[in-house]
């Protein structure tokens, strides 16, 4: 309880502060963040969560799936027509740059072997828009930049997936389960895929009728069976999420519209708690024996790799040099590497903890430097920021940026 007596009150601190945040360098990831790692054994001790709590792992399941499935709802075939030049690129070339990028300093700075450091690579691949809101979040931003962003980070999560699943059982030289593993995707992706479109094509029957104040619930239905289904089944429900979200939005693209609202709650409730719980894995002890090659990894993860990765695979295309830039900078280590970090940790790999470690740093570092420029960023390149910001006054409304 005194968890969730925690997540409730700094929820609630983050609410009221979110107006503040859309103007200044205050992030409500790092609320959380910071607000775990106080709360957690490494300073007050009011909060105690062992690495492999059966909470922990449940939390971290729910919370990848809603995120997956919502993001999925973002990767229907019109938006993807519509934003593939750009996210294409950034998705088929700088995430991969990106994965090697990270694996090369991880071997030979960090020690790690090398199918650990390209574990490490595909965990710290994926990006989290939330951390650059005043960027993505806003409508007087270029539209091309934010569908880059919003496509990028929409879609790098279960792109990673397979990658993180593969080099995990690798660097746990658990070679005889290659079957298994390809089994549990191919399911997955196959239960993602049907059970949407079934839904969706009875949908289209005269006598299915929802009232239209439960229209969001239909989606949230057809998530919940295949995640049950999944997991009946044995299937790869981090898989199915995402084909899931992306049939659903293919196929009913007003349910899917109707959901995201309620999607997009959902989806940052269980970012918040988890990063909480992630803050609170985050201990002196824990962090204290990383070398200078650690934390060089970190730095080299987020001021070089990402940057470099990005700017090459933008290279030769219409997009403005400072938006381009910008783009090259909004690469920021989120939820997913939280998650699968925390995969790492209770798969029981010889390096696991050490792969936790360096996540942990690369997220935090990540957070604080992203999540702080963001507004600095957006007023350098003479972006205003919206009038409908809260002031604090009754009669103002609250803008869409405040899931900062």
């Amino acid at each position: 309880m005194a968890l969730v007596l925690a997540f409730g009150v700094v929820l609630l601190i983050s609410v009221s502060l979110s107006g503040v945040a859309a103007r200044t360098i205050l992030s409500t990831a790092l609320l959380f963040l910071l607000a775990g790692a106080l709360l957690g054994q490494g300073v007050l001790g009011w909060v105690e969560i062992a690495p492999n709590s059966p909470m922990v792992t449940v939390l971290a399941d729910i919370a990848l799936f809603t995120v997956l499935f919502t993001d999925g709802g973002r990767a229907n075939l019109r938006a993807l027509r519509e934003g593939w030049r750009l996210s294409g690129r950034a998705l088929g070339l700088g995430m991969p740059l990106t994965m090697i990028g990270i694996a090369v300093p991880a071997h030979y700075l960090a020690g790690l072997d090398w199918p650990t450091a390209l574990l490490l690579g595909a965990i710290l691949s994926p990006t989290d828009p939330v951390f650059a809101s005043a960027i993505v979040g806003r409508t007087d931003v270029p539209l091309r930049l934010r569908r880059l962003l919003n496509v990028e980070s929409g879609l790098n999560d279960g792109l990673a997936l397979p990658f993180v699943l593969i080099f995990l059982a690798t660097a746990a030289n658990r070679e005889a389960n290659w079957a298994t593993i390809g089994l549990e995707l191919g399911l997955g992706l196959a239960i993602g895929v049907a059970v949407p479109a079934v839904i969706a094509l009875a949908w289209r029957l005269r006598l299915l009728t929802a009232e239209p104040r439960l229209h969001a619930l239909g989606p949230l239905a057809a998530g919940v069976i295949v995640f049950a289904v999944c997991h009946l089944t044995h299937a790869n429900a981090y898989l199915a999420a995402f084909a899931a979200g992306a049939t659903l939005a293919t196929l009913d693209h007003l349910a899917a519209e109707r959901f995201e609202p309620l999607g997009d709650l959902l989806s940052e409730i269980t970012k918040f708690a988890a990063l909480l719980v992630f803050g609170a894995l985050i201990t002196p002890e824990r962090i204290s024996h990383l070398s200078v090659g650690d934390w060089a990894v970190a730095v080299l993860a987020i001021l070089l790799v990402r940057p470099a990765a990005m700017l090459l695979s933008l290279l030769r295309t219409p997009l403005p040099a400072r938006e381009r830039s910008a783009a090259a900078w909004f690469g920021p280590k989120g939820f997913a590497s939280v998650i699968y970090g925390l995969l790492a940790l209770q798969a029981g790999i010889p390096a696991g903890e050490h792969v936790f470690d360096l996540v942990a740093i690369t997220i935090a570092l990540s957070i604080v430097l992203h999540s702080s420029t963001d507004v600095p960023v957006a007023r350098a390149l003479r972006i205003e920021p919206p009038d409908t910001l809260p002031t604090g006054h009754t009669e103002t409304t609250a803008p869409a940026a405040a899931d900062r």
